[in-house]
């Protein structure tokens, strides 16, 4: 009698060890996944990052490049030299 309440509790201890030991695989596998998929995320979010400097950096060029054609047309001169290549006529 005592034999088999002793091999009850040993299986009982098994089947304890067993099911802790997939559930800590579990969970270990899930906490990978979700490390794998933030790795993920900020690599994307580094890529646009970067990529969102590189517009912001053409953009200022392009806004340096422009400042001397601001400057014509505030003037008046390049608006009056492009009215008269519209066809537009002097009185």
């Amino acid at each position: 009698m005592e034999e088999e309440e002793r091999a009850q509790i040993e299986a009982k201890n098994r089947r304890i060890a067993v099911g802790a030991t997939v559930g800590g695989v579990l969970v270990v596998l899930f906490l990978l996944i979700v490390l794998i998929i933030q790795f993920v995320q900020i690599g994307v979010g580094a890529a646009e990052s970067n990529r969102l400097d590189k517009e912001i950096e053409a953009y200022n060029q392009k806004i340096e490049n422009e400042e001397g054609i601001l400057d014509e047309y505030l003037t008046g001169d390049a608006l009056y030299w492009r009215a008269i290549m519209q066809g537009w006529k002097k009185k």
